[in-house]
C-alpha cells in the first residue's frame, strides 16, 4: 500500500466512526425514554444537537486546519473527541446528556473537514482524487449503516451509554496511525482567522436550525421568529463581510460557480433524506415490528453497505452519462425507494425492503461521490480546507435538518393520529410511540394491547405521510441536479481549475 493510500484509510476510518455517531444511538432513543425520563422534544435534541454543533463550526475548524495545519487539528480532534465521548456516555439526565453530545460534535467538527482536505491534497490526479472520494464517501455512507448495527449489538448486553464508549479504541487507532502516515498540509499564505466571522457563522448556522425545528414543532411564535431573523441577519453579514476581507472563512465567489453551488445543494438535501430514512427504520423495525436493537441495526445494514458500492460505481459511470447524469440517477433511485417505504404496513416481507433499501443506498453513494468531487475539484488546493468545510457543514446541516423537520412530521403526524383508549392516560400516550409503548407495560393486559394496536397504526401512518413527503422532495432536487451540473466536464483537469482561479 503506497502512503497516499494509508492516508486515504485514515481518512475513511476517521469519517466512518464520525457517520456512525449520526445514527448509533438513534436505536437507544427509545430506552432513553425509561432510563432517563426524556420527552420527545428531548430525544430530537439529543438526536440532533451532534449534528448542529457539527455544523456550526466546521467552517471555522476548516479554516484552522488550513492554518495550523490539517493532520495536526484532526490528532487534536481525535483525542476531543474521545474525551467527549466518555463524558456522554455517562450523561446522568437529558439535559446534560444535551450538553455532552454538543461537545461531542464540538471535537467532531475538528475532524471531518480535515479528512476531506487531506484528500484533496494527497491525491493530485484528477481520476485518482475521484476514486479516492468515492472510497471515502462510501465509508461515510456505511457508517449510517454500521451505526444501528454496532448500538444494537452494544444495546442486547449494555446500557445506552456503552454504544459512545466504542469511540475510544478507534479513535486511539486514527491518532496512532494518522500520527504515523498523514504529511502535514496548509496554507502558506493564510492569515489570522477573523473572530467575527467566526462568531456569526456559528450564530446564524445554529440558530436557523434551531428556528426550522422548532417552528415545525410548536408553530412560528415570538421565540422562533425571533431566532429566525436572528440567525438570518448573522448570516448575511456573515456573507457580507467575507466579501471584504483578504482571507475570508468562505471564499463566496466559489458559489457563482454552478457546479459548486448545486453541488453543496444536492448534497445538503439528499443527507437530510438519509438521516430521515435511519431514524424512521430505528423505530419501525422496533416498535412497529417488535424486535430487538440488534435484528433492527442488522436489518439497516443493506442501505449502507450499498451506499459504499455506489461511491466505487460512481467514477465509472461519471464517463458514461456525465456528472449531472450520475447525480441525478442516484436522486431518483432513492426517491423511489421511499415510495416503496410509504407503503408499509404492520408485517413486511424483508427481502423486498432489503432490496429497496439497496437500491435508495446506492443512489445516495452516488450522488455523494460526484458532489463531493465536485466541491473540492473546484477549489483551489490551498483552501481545501475551507471548501471541505462548506461541503462537510451542508453535510451534517442536512443531517441536522433532516431529524428535526422529517423527525417532527413523523412525531407530529403520529401525535395527530393516535386513537388513545378509554381510561389510557392521552398525554404520554401521545408524546410518541415510545412513550406509548412504556405506558403499556403498566396498564392491565387489555388496556396495554388496545394501546399497542392503537400506537402502532398511527406510527406506520405516519411513516406513509413522511416517506410520501420525502420521495416528492427527492424527485424534485434529482431535477435540479440534472439542470444544475449540465455542461460540468466529466474530468476537471488540475491546469484548468488553477486558471480559474488564478
Amino acid at each position: 500500500m503506497t502512503k497516499k493510500w494509508a492516508c486515504l484509510a485514515v481518512a475513511c476510518l476517521a469519517t466512518l466512526l464520525l457517520s456512525l455517531d449520526m445514527t448509533v444511538l438513534h436505536l437507544a432513543l427509545p430506552r432513553l425514554v425509561g432510563d432517563l425520563g426524556a420527552s420527545s422534544t428531548e430525544l430530537l435534541w439529543i438526536g440532533d444537537i451532534y449534528g448542529f454543533a457539527l455544523a456550526g463550526l466546521l467552517i471555522t475548524m476548516g479554516n484552522l486546519g488550513d492554518r495550523i495545519g490539517r493532520k495536526r487539528l484532526l490528532l487534536i480532534g481525535a483525542v476531543a473527541f474521545s474525551a467527549a465521548s466518555a463524558v456522554t456516555a455517562y450523561a446522568p439526565s437529558p439535559e446534560l446528556l444535551i450538553v455532552a453530545r454538543a461537545l461531542l460534535g464540538v471535537a467532531g467538527a475538528t475532524i471531518m473537514p480535515s479528512t476531506l482536505s487531506i484528500i484533496r491534497n494527497v491525491f493530485t490526479d484528477a481520476a485518482e482524487r475521484t476514486t479516492a472520494i468515492g472510497i471515502w464517501s462510501g465509508m461515510s455512507a456505511a457508517g449510517f449503516a454500521v451505526g444501528p448495527v454496532v448500538g444494537g449489538l452494544l444495546l442486547d448486553h449494555f446500557w445506552w451509554g456503552s454504544v459512545f464508549l466504542i469511540n475510544l479504541p478507534i479513535m486511539a487507532v486514527v491518532l496512532v496511525w494518522g500520527f504515523l502516515v498523514l504529511p502535514e498540509s496548509r496554507n502558506p499564505d493564510a492569515g489570522r482567522i477573523d473572530l467575527p466571522s467566526v462568531v456569526l457563522s456559528f450564530a446564524g448556522v445554529v440558530a436557523v436550525i434551531y428556528a426550522v425545528k422548532e417552528v415545525a414543532h410548536r408553530g412560528p411564535d415570538a421565540d422562533v421568529l425571533a431566532a429566525a431573523a436572528l440567525g438570518v441577519l448573522c448570516l448575511v453579514v456573515f456573507v457580507w463581510r467575507q466579501t471584504r476581507l483578504a482571507e475570508p472563512l468562505i471564499d463566496v465567489r466559489l458559489f457563482r460557480r454552478r457546479a459548486f453551488t448545486a453541488s453543496i445543494s444536492t448534497n445538503l438535501l439528499a443527507i437530510f433524506t438519509m438521516m430521515a430514512m435511519s431514524l424512521i427504520f430505528a423505530w419501525y423495525f422496533q416498535l412497529v415490528l417488535g424486535w430487538s436493537p440488534l435484528q433492527a441495526g442488522l436489518a439497516g445494514l443493506p442501505g449502507g453497505l450499498s451506499g459504499a458500492i455506489g461511491g466505487i460505481l460512481a467514477g465509472k459511470l461519471i464517463g458514461v452519462i456525465g456528472r449531472n447524469g450520475v447525480v441525478a440517477l442516484g436522486l431518483a433511485m432513492n426517491a423511489l425507494s421511499f415510495l416503496y417505504y410509504s407503503t408499509l404496513g404492520m408485517e413486511v416481507n424483508y427481502l423486498a425492503i432489503a432490496a429497496v433499501m439497496m437500491l435508495g443506498g446506492m443512489g445516495i453513494g452516488l450522488a455523494f461521490t460526484v458532489n463531493n468531487d465536485n466541491v473540492l475539484a473546484t477549489a483551489p488546493a490551498q483552501r481545501a480546507g475551507a471548501a471541505a468545510a462548506v461541503s462537510e457543514t451542508s453535510f451534517e446541516l442536512g443531517g441536522a435538518l433532516g431529524i428535526a423537520i422529517l423527525g417532527t412530521v413523523l412525531n407530529s403526524t403520529y401525535t395527530s393520529g393516535v386513537r388513545v383508549p378509554a381510561g389510557v392516560p392521552a398525554e404520554p400516550a401521545r408524546e410518541s410511540i415510545a412513550g406509548a409503548m412504556a405506558l403499556a407495560e403498566t396498564l392491565p393486559a387489555e388496556q396495554a394491547g388496545q394501546l399497542v394496536q392503537a400506537a402502532r397504526t398511527a406510527f406506520v401512518e405516519a411513516v406513509h405521510v413522511t416517506s410520501l413527503a420525502t420521495a416528492g422532495m427527492l424527485a424534485l432536487v434529482a431535477l435540479l441536479a440534472l439542470v444544475g451540473l449540465r455542461g460540468v466536464p466529466k474530468v476537471i483537469p488540475e491546469e484548468v481549475l488553477a486558471r480559474a482561479h488564478s
